[in-house]
């Protein structure tokens, strides 16, 4: 695989933040795409997204080839959460290697879950989705959804080889879309994608986020 560069690192945190001011916006709205509520939260912030990610999606979904749909998971996540989910991630990895220094514990738990300052879920710029076919039946994608790299021996790096061939080309599908569209991958997670962060700014060039974290 290429170099990937985790979300903990420098040149991903050091990018500025040009805050364009755009709304969330429900993702049920128009019912385009397949809904999923695994993650639904009693406030229902799983569904929201930033206006122009949301554009984004509909686009890939029309370039599917027929009969494949965009399942959607998780989108916005309050930075109070993303927080949660760091250290309960960061205290497991602890358990398992007690000879890790905290900088190599915050660089690990990066892989799967990102820092709370720069998580793309908390501006509402990220989103975990799969494929689903017509009766919105999810398809192989080698992983479930949110599979941490002990559990999956890795195979939930989007370029990993321990997949079936099924499984690739489900996933090469998903990401010729979602890139076609504009949005970025974090390569360790292939159900992660991105517009607007600063993950996407690091991967495209763009000299700054469009999208900073976010408070409802």
């Amino acid at each position: 695989m290429n170099e990937i560069i985790l979300m903990s690192d420098p040149r991903v945190a050091g990018l500025p933040v040009k805050e364009c001011g755009e709304p969330l916006v429900d993702v049920r709205q128009d019912g385009s795409l397949l809904v999923d509520l695994r993650k639904q939260d009693p406030a229902d912030a799983f569904s929201l997204l930033r206006e122009g990610v949301l554009r984004r999606l509909r686009d890939a979904q029309d370039a599917l080839p027929g009969g494949l749909r965009l399942l959607f998971v998780e989108g916005y996540r309050p930075p109070s959460l993303q927080r949660t989910y760091f250290e309960e991630y960061g205290a497991q990895l602890r358990a398992g290697r007690p000879d890790w220094s905290d900088e190599q514990v915050h660089t690990m738990a990066s892989r799967y879950v990102s820092p709370p300052e720069i998580a793309p879920h908390s501006a509402g710029a990220a989103v975990d989705l799969t494929l689903a076919d017509a009766e919105g039946r999810e398809l192989d994608l080698g992983t479930r959804v949110n599979a941490d790299p002990e559990e999956s021996d890795g195979a939930c790096y989007t370029g990993a080889e321990n997949i079936t061939e099924e499984a690739r080309a489900n996933r090469a599908i998903l990401g010729a879309a979602l890139g076609a569209a504009g949005l970025v991958n974090y390569p360790t997670e292939w159900w992660h994608w991105s517009y607007g962060d600063r993950y996407w700014a690091m991967s495209t060039g763009a000299p700054a986020a469009l999208y900073g974290p976010y408070e409802l």
